[in-house]
């Protein structure tokens, strides 16, 4: 059975992510739209502490090119499929992990400032952003666990071993990712919390099981007889 599903997935593994994906949209929009009379309010004191600032919707906004691209660089490295399977899992157990919890256990946060501090061109980008989601289905942070899930894969690509500035370049975008979604008051670092915590859980999974390897295989080479 394991070497069919294995099998399955290296000949159609464009089709994970695809089949997933509108599962995905479609659940967490029901999420949205859903009428509740009460959520639980993610809060805490540090959260008080950290001051608005629209500077951070750069990177925040950044994280959909840097979650597509990853994506699409890790699927085309066609002799290293270990790398896109194992983000892609980590990927969807964590979201439809955040998507259950969001389920049973309503959560909203309180932090969205009445009136900008400044009013210029990425703080009416924020407001827009403030229009489309609301602050709701916050706890954990998916856009945090994206983040730290498409850096460690990349960070653990085979074909970047040799590319440490884009390992590093990946791992200041995933830190101010991580830092924006609290600078733009869309999560408490309680979110963020939860979510580094919910990424390590799957990492133990997945990066240290065999199943995800899925490594080709290699008919080994016959040595050849050399004349003395």
């Amino acid at each position: 059975m394991n070497k069919i599903i294995t099998t399955f997935l290296r000949k159609y593994k464009y089709m994970i992510l695809v089949l997933y994906f509108p599962i995905y949209m479609l659940w967490f929009s029901w999420l949205e739209r859903r009428d509740l009379s009460h959520f639980t309010i993610i809060h805490c004191k540090l959260d008080d502490m950290i001051p608005f600032c629209e500077l951070f919707a750069i990177p925040y906004f950044l994280w959909f090119l840097y979650v597509a691209v990853s994506l699409l660089f890790l699927f085309l490295q066609s002799e290293h499929m270990s790398d896109f399977y194992r983000c892609s899992a980590v990927l969807m157990l964590g979201m439809t992990t955040c998507l259950i919890i969001y389920t049973i256990f309503p959560n909203a946060q309180p932090l969205r400032p009445e009136i900008f501090p400044r009013d210029n061109f990425l703080t009416g980008i924020v407001a827009g952003l403030y229009q489309g989601d609301t602050p709701t289905n916050v706890c954990p942070s998916i856009h945090v666990y994206n983040s730290i899930a498409i850096h460690m894969a990349l960070s653990q690509s085979h074909a970047l071993r040799e590319h440490k500035g884009i390992r590093t370049g990946s791992l200041v975008l995933c830190i101010l990712i991580c830092l924006s979604t609290m600078f733009l008051k869309q999560h408490s670092i309680i979110d963020v919390g939860c979510a580094i915590l919910l990424y390590i859980f799957y990492y133990m999974i997945v990066y240290r099981s065999e199943f995800f390897a899925l490594k080709r295989q290699v008919p080994a080479r016959t040595p050849s007889k050399t004349n003395c």
